[in-house]
């Protein structure tokens, strides 16, 4: 293979992703390669790829980031597709591809999405309870005002990992009907006795799991995961940056059971037969950022980057097809 080529640096202007340079390492980018960007948001990932020499394939689900991102994508060659990184083996089948030779993805919510109040995904702002990546569906606040106490206490403990869940669901139907972040988190503290001095305000974890609840965004990781050992060629490169526990257990899970470290299955991902053969190589050590990428990002400090190569054995998604 040749060397990758060391990309040029966007303008200082541009956010640089969490672990970029890891990335790209573990990418191990040839030029002409076709690579896909799972998660386009602000377009960093795909414009390092593209700038190291690959045909890049960029999805998204929300409409912001693909209207946003159009004119960048146009300048660098990338192709934007506005769509779930789920159906990355469909989407490229119509433009006439069916392998590819690296993917990446970077789970959970963009700083874009975070940082603006209108998009009801922060409580840091007071904005409308929307929390929907595609800007259509379910939002936070038809969940919240409508589901019995039972089923929001399980999202909340189940993606949220909150231990009193229970008291954060009774108080959200009694304080109901909820319109804006600022109640929702208002209710949240009074149920929990948040203090201002805190290290970490109590409304995080309920936040976590009414956005992860409302976008599926854990059901579209593993089917992520299936589409992605679909596509890949035989030496094609994976490589996953998450960003709190729930998604690395699914990515670190995916892993292990594709290498041969463990036979199993979920709701989407097909269980392994005993003697099939492994569809990765074993995954490379989990990667964090180091104290220079702590310094000048602290969101940086949950980031988790998992890697992995295709081996050439038929994938277990194309196999469980009809």
């Amino acid at each position: 293979m040749t060397a990758p080529i060391v990309p040029v640096a966007p303008a200082a202007d541009r956010h640089i992703p969490v672990l970029m340079m890891e990335v790209l390492d573990a990418l191990a980018i040839a030029p002409g390669e076709i690579h896909i960007d799972g998660t386009f948001g602000a377009g960093g990932y795909s414009t390092f790829m593209a700038r190291a020499g690959a045909r890049v394939f960029a999805f998204d689900r929300d409409p912001d980031a693909i209207r946003e991102g159009q004119a960048l994508a146009d300048a660098e060659g990338i192709s934007l597709i506005p769509t779930e990184f789920s159906r990355m083996v469909e989407a490229l089948a119509e433009r006439g591809i069916d392998t590819v030779s690296g993917i990446t993805l970077d789970i959970g919510v963009s700083s874009m999405q975070l940082d603006r109040a209108e998009r009801g995904f922060s409580f840091q702002s007071d904005g409308p309870l929307t929390m929907t990546m595609s800007q259509d569906g379910m939002s936070a606040a038809d969940f919240l005002n409508t589901a019995p106490e039972e089923e929001i206490a399980d999202v909340i403990y189940r993606y949220g990992e909150e231990p009193r869940s229970r008291r954060v669901a009774r108080a959200i139907v009694e304080a109901r009907p909820l319109e804006r972040t600022g109640q929702l988190a208002a209710v949240v503290r009074r149920a929990l006795g948040y203090k201002p001095h805190d290290k970490k305000d109590p409304a995080t974890r309920t936040f976590q799991a009414i956005r992860i609840h409302v976008n599926r965004e854990l059901e579209e990781l593993e089917r992520g995961l299936e589409a992605a050992e679909a596509l890949l060629e035989p030496g094609g490169r994976l490589a996953i940056v998450t960003f709190h526990s729930l998604e690395d257990r699914i990515v670190k899970q995916f892993l292990r059971k594709r290498s041969g470290g463990e036979a199993g299955g979920s709701r989407h991902l097909p269980q392994r037969a005993a003697g099939d053969a492994p569809t990765f190589e074993k995954p490379a050590k989990a990667v964090r950022a180091g104290d220079a990428e702590l310094a000048r990002n602290p969101r940086a400090r949950s980031a988790t980057l998992r890697s992995a190569i295709r081996t050439n054995a038929p994938s277990n998604a194309r196999s469980s097809r009809p």
